[in-house]
């Protein structure tokens, strides 16, 4: 059984997709980077998949009818690969159905708050301005919904009482850098299971 096929979907400066790059590259995470998908392609995560020898699907939104008809030029891409498990990490748009069905338990998302708080765009800055003690991050699985799908893991930070949008956001950031590969790595050992909304991680050899 060869390493688990997956493809990356980001739209910005791509931490947490170099994040994954170097897991692989320092053997912590056995999968196979086969595309990155981009809707921005000016974005600096493009140049990263780049310097990785990474191959990217490049395209922008406005040059299309609607989201299923870019959509359904992604499915084609990701099936020639044989991709079996998108990683959303910093993609800005909407994923309709187009995506979310054929990969529905294949889908994964990270979110900077600990969900079903803060959903939705500026999860950061919603958790600050709300005065929560504690925040962090959610890795869960994609249903179509906003930040809705089932949670596989959350990892805590605190809040401190200085805290700005950018310090906390240092934090989170880390935070996601860490638990996201980790995450990716026990679904390519199969560890992760779900069931309606329950997620089981089974524990295994570090």
């Amino acid at each position: 059984m060869g390493a688990l096929r997956i493809a990356v979907f980001a739209s910005g400066q791509g931490t947490n997709f170099q994040a994954i790059i170097d897991a692989v590259q320092e053997g912590k995470l056995d999968v196979s980077i086969e595309l990155l998908v981009c809707d921005k392609p000016a974005a600096p995560v493009v140049e990263r998949a780049k310097r990785a020898g990474v191959d990217t699907f490049l395209f922008t939104p406005k040059n299309y009818p609607s989201r299923e008809a870019y959509e359904t030029e992604i499915i084609a891409e990701l099936e020639r690969r044989g991709v079996e498990l998108i990683v959303l990490a910093g993609y800005m748009r909407i994923i309709t159905s187009v995506v979310v069905e054929p990969y529905y338990g294949r889908m994964i998302n990270i979110h900077p708050a600990l969900l079903p708080a803060f959903p939705g765009v500026n999860g950061i800055g919603q958790a600050l301005d709300y005065g929560v003690k504690v925040t962090g991050v959610t890795v869960h699985y994609v249903d179509g919904g906003m930040d809705s799908g089932p949670i596989i893991a959350q990892s805590v930070v605190a809040v401190e009482d200085d805290d700005t949008e950018s310090s906390l956001a240092v934090r989170i950031h880390a935070a996601e850098q860490a638990l996201l590969p980790a995450i990716i790595q026990q679904i390519a050992q199969g560890r992760v299971t779900l069931d309606g909304r329950r997620v089981t991680v089974l524990r295994g050899e570090e």
